[in-house]
């Protein structure tokens, strides 16, 4: 499909939707169940943009990582994620996840179509103490930085525009039920007693194994094929990423409490915890295998532990965090290790650091939640229940990531070209380059602003 066309169709679907806004009321005050706590609203504005923080964090974290001529579309596919997912949330996407319950597996796309009745109003069953309308915006952040995630496996490969359309069926046709059925007060799994507290299932185990059938959906580089390893591009934009995504996880897991609460402190400590106990672990277990700690070692290993951690922040204590953070960096560690010797080119890791950090934080969760743990005297139930849904989620995200990538490939193919692909995203994507000392990247900024070359000139 020609880039006009494809502009024409994107211009067409944003004229629609800017034309159905017309037709629905801006959110307006009013009185809720209970009155509104300030205090809580307080926290909730705060860890909000705390967790939208965290998409540009990870755009660094991703684009320190690839080779230098795809740092700006690495970057890119996270950093759309804040403008496509946030239309679709408006739309139905919240709808889809917080509406009336259909069977527990996803909501009605008219109870909240467009935003319609999220007000400034609390909501008794999802929002008793703050506005619906923060609590809403609140979980638009969890399903921005979702699809994100999936970016770094098919990183140095993937067609831009193929790519925003893949995001908006997953976001709509996996993440959005998926969040219903963990997170609405019907959902089947959160009737079931799955504790997910802030998104192991939801977020990280979605994202990463809908990012392993994409590295294999998509096949390896040509430069996996070859052999070469492609160096990181910039290790302190990894640094700097790393430190990002760690600040706005306070947010993204003690936010999760949706009050200032003795639960959002416990959860904010269990996340600090775990992933210095991770960061530590993987780097320990580097040096044990020969190599130099690095820094980014150092930065996985801690963003694996906050991976971790997250479905079990609101429900362990501090010293099975430790616990939690150690035994996952191990454990993904060791998965990087041998993805590593076989075919599949997941570029960023994404599987192996959020897709087994994610089940082994679900499992740990079924060990050691205060409530139900099976090492804490809670029985078999709670474990059994984890792993179980575990394996479920597992099979269900990635037969219908395989199905949506098909889908995506048979409408706009996925893959660039292998010359697009020599030639790097940033330029033959965007027109870009991260820095104007690569000379190609140079003369393409002096063929887009015009008189730039006479000015360098003189």
């Amino acid at each position: 499909m020609a880039i006009k066309t494809q502009g024409r169709i994107a211009a067409m679907i944003l004229l629609g939707v800017c034309l159905l806004a017309m037709f629905y009321p801006a959110v307006t005050p009013g009185k809720g169940d209970v009155p509104i706590n300030s205090g809580d609203v307080a926290w909730m504005l705060t860890s909000t943009a705390l967790v939208l923080f965290m998409t540009p964090g990870l755009s660094f974290f991703y684009g320190g990582l690839v080779g230098s001529k795809n740092i700006v579309s690495t970057m890119l596919q996270s950093f759309v994620c804040m403008g496509i997912v946030s239309l679709l949330w408006v739309v139905v996407g919240f709808s889809l996840a917080f509406g009336d319950s259909i069977g527990g597996i996803i909501g009605n796309p008219f109870t909240f179509f467009m935003f319609n009745g999220v007000g400034a109003a609390t909501d008794a069953n999802l929002a008793p103490t703050i506005p619906l309308a923060l609590f809403a915006l609140f979980q638009l952040k969890f399903a921005i930085i979702t699809p994100a995630l999936i970016t770094g496996s098919f990183a140095e490969r993937v067609r831009f525009s193929s790519y925003c359309l893949f995001i908006t069926l997953f976001s709509l046709l996996i993440y959005c039920p998926l969040c219903h059925m963990a997170w609405h007060p019907n959902g089947i799994l959160r009737t079931a007693g799955v504790l997910d507290f802030a998104g192991g299932t939801v977020v990280h185990m979605s994202a990463g194994f809908a990012a392993l059938a994409g590295a294999l959906f998509l096949g390896a580089r040509k430069s996996k094929q070859s052999g070469h390893n492609v160096a990181p591009a910039n290790i302190p934009f990894v640094i700097l990423g790393t430190g990002m995504l760690w600040f706005g996880w306070f947010g993204f897991n003690a936010g999760s409490a949706i009050s200032a609460s003795e639960l959002a402190v416990s959860a904010f400590l269990t996340t600090n915890t775990a992933s210095a106990a991770a960061m530590l672990a993987w780097l320990v277990m580097d040096v044990m295998n020969g190599k130099k700690p690095s820094a980014v070692g150092a930065c996985i290993g801690a963003v694996v532990g906050l991976v971790a951690i997250t479905p079990a922040s609101g429900f362990v204590g501090v010293g099975h965090s430790i616990v939690i953070g150690a035994v996952a960096a191990l454990i993904s560690n060791l998965t990087v290790s041998w993805c590593s010797k076989t075919s599949m080119d997941d570029t960023l890791d994404v599987f192996p650091c959020h897709g087994v950090g994610g089940a082994v934080g679900m499992l740990m969760t079924g060990l050691f939640a205060t409530t139900g743990g099976l090492l804490m005297g809670g029985g078999t139930t709670l474990f059994i229940t984890h792993l179980l849904t575990m394996i479920a989620v597992i099979i269900g995200v990635t037969a219908i990531s395989f199905a949506l990538y098909k889908i995506t490939d048979l409408i706009s193919p996925l893959r660039v070209t292998e010359d697009q692909e020599l030639e790097g995203l940033d330029l033959s994507q965007h027109g870009e380059t991260a820095t104007t000392n690569d000379s190609r990247g140079m003369a393409e900024v002096v063929s887009l602003v015009p008189n730039l070359g006479s000015r360098q000139a003189a």
